[in-house]
């Protein structure tokens, strides 16, 4: 049986708006026919249904029978796609360059070479005023052939300039895809491990960019080419932490939108995720200013009609907001108050979980966890860690280490010690499986493993040796993953002071407000 979660067909109907199923019905009943009817009464059962069921389809849709719905789900999903098709989206540059390029086929099959020609150069001054070089590039190639074939005398000096154009747009394209190709590797890497673990990490990472690095950067003006240029810098430096390198070239991403305006609806969700980094920079250097500043405007951004229009931005979007707006809480020390986007956190994880990543729900599970522990409520943090914890993939390694280092603080924080002595070895042993362990983490697990044969009376003198201990490798880039994940510096203060996290955060805050 097919689940919410891997039936296509199931997941295409639940992602219409109602203007599009009511087109997909005109669209099917403009010729009705005894296969078309069965197709209507499957939508109908699919589209009222909140998680796919086939025995509750087949009950449902009684003319359909168990042999024939394979077929009738085939032809369903392509009548939908069919009916989309026909929607005008005039601010879909791929379907107006597609039709335009439909149009120039049909005109040359009917021996009208001149009138494609035209059609022809008509898309290419679109194409060049999006930067959409594969489309110019298949207009370029269908006037070669026209001219090779046929003499249409349509311009002097032809060949010369099909040729230039040809050899001009083919060197864009060859950059544009060696440097998609870096940032899409360094991403990759990213997402499987996290940030750099230690200097082996770093010398493999600046090797494979020195490597692959094309040469022409320099003098790129196109905007395909200088936004991979960007994105590849911003995860070279986001895997390195050298969180100003990160943030100027987030600010690049994000202003070559300035430049290019024209191209912020053709590629709204790479503006999209500029701003998300942009913001992440901004909370990684502990801007809280720029960072407040930077959620004001996107917030005016995700008002925007276009945007609302587009279920796949509109939640792309959304996503980045609340983590940005969470990290603005962290950084304030206001950890209770955010705690009210719980509510509306979990809401979009259930309307949208067909479509978010995994990676994007754990870091959410991450964030809400810490917006607990950060406020005195650990059994709270707990139960989202272990959603983390339980997770089953190779995914965000990283994430599942601190998910564990901070489960392990959370049931230390609450007393839990017939639990701590084994979750201190299987935390241990799962981090230095992973090559996770830093000498920040050597340290924390040497002193929890300390605090058993030491009285409660002289437990402070001990966070107080700890917190000396840390402040060294605060400086440290390769310590700087675990300060990233944990506040652990602003816990063992809590713990000296005998108050909340966000206690010890909102008075850094203020202090530096002040200063």
């Amino acid at each position: 049986m097919a689940n919410r979660a891997t039936d296509s067909l199931f997941q295409l109907v639940k992602s219409l708006e109602k203007s599009e199923k009511r087109n997909f019905k005109l669209y099917v009943k403009r010729n009705t026919d005894t296969e078309d009817l069965k197709v209507i009464q499957l939508f109908d059962a699919l589209d009222k249904m909140s998680d796919y069921d086939e025995a509750q389809v087949l009950k449902k849709a009684r003319s359909i029978k168990k042999q024939q719905l394979s077929n009738i789900k085939a032809h369903l999903y392509k009548q939908i796609l069919s009916s989309l098709r026909l929607i005008k989206e005039e601010d879909n540059i791929d379907i107006r360059l597609h039709e335009q390029m439909d149009q120039a086929r049909i005109l040359f099959n009917k021996g009208l070479y001149l009138q494609s020609l035209k059609v022809l150069e008509r898309l290419k001054e679109t194409a060049r005023a999006y930067q959409q070089l594969t489309y110019l590039q298949q207009a370029l190639f269908f006037e070669k052939k026209i001219e090779t074939l046929y003499i249409t005398r349509s311009m002097q000096d032809r060949a010369d300039k099909l040729t230039e154009e040809s050899e001009a747009v083919s060197y864009q394209l060859i950059l544009v895809n060696n440097l998609s190709n870096l940032a899409l590797q360094l991403y990759s890497w990213y997402i499987k491990h996290g940030h750099a673990r230690h200097e082996k990490d770093i010398k493999s990472v600046e090797s494979f960019f020195g490597k692959h690095l094309p040469p022409g950067t320099e003098t790129a003006r196109g905007f395909y080419e200088r936004l991979y240029l960007y994105q590849a810098y911003v995860w070279y430096a986001f895997i390195r932490q050298d969180y100003l390198q990160y943030y100027r070239y987030s600010q690049k991403w994000v202003s070559l939108f300035g430049e290019f305006p024209g191209l912020l609806k053709v590629e709204t969700a790479n503006y999209i995720k500029g701003m998300h980094n942009l913001m992440s920079a901004e909370f990684a250097l502990l801007n809280h200013g720029k960072l407040a500043e930077s959620i004001k405007q996107f917030e005016q951004f995700v008002k925007q009609k276009h945007l609302e229009e587009n279920e796949n931005n509109r939640i792309l979007a959304y996503q980045y907001l609340y983590t940005a707006r969470i990290n603005l809480y962290f950084l304030r020390g206001t950890f209770t108050k955010g705690l009210r986007l719980v509510p509306f956190l979990e809401d979009m994880l259930k309307e949208y979980g067909l479509y978010l990543d995994t990676h994007r729900v754990l870091v959410f599970y991450y964030k809400i966890a810490s917006l607990y522990f950060g406020s005195g409520n650990n059994e709270k943090a707990i139960d989202y860690l272990n959603r983390i914890i339980h997770q089953k993939g190779d995914l965000r390694t990283d994430l599942q280490c601190y998910a564990r280092l901070l489960h392990l603080i959370a049931h230390y924080e609450l007393g839990n010690f017939d639990l701590l002595e084994y979750l201190i070895k299987s935390v241990y042993r799962y981090m230095a499986r992973m090559g996770n362990l830093s000498k920040v983490e050597e340290e924390v697990f040497a002193f929890l493993r300390r605090s058993f044969r030491v009285g409660a009376h002289a437990l402070k003198p001990e966070f107080e040796k700890l917190l000396v201990k840390l402040k060294k490798y605060e400086g440290n880039p390769l310590e700087a993953r675990t300060f990233a994940y944990l506040d652990i510096i602003s816990w063992l203060e809590s713990k000296i002071s005998g108050v909340h996290v966000q206690d010890v955060i909102r008075e850094k805050f203020l202090l530096g407000k002040r200063k």
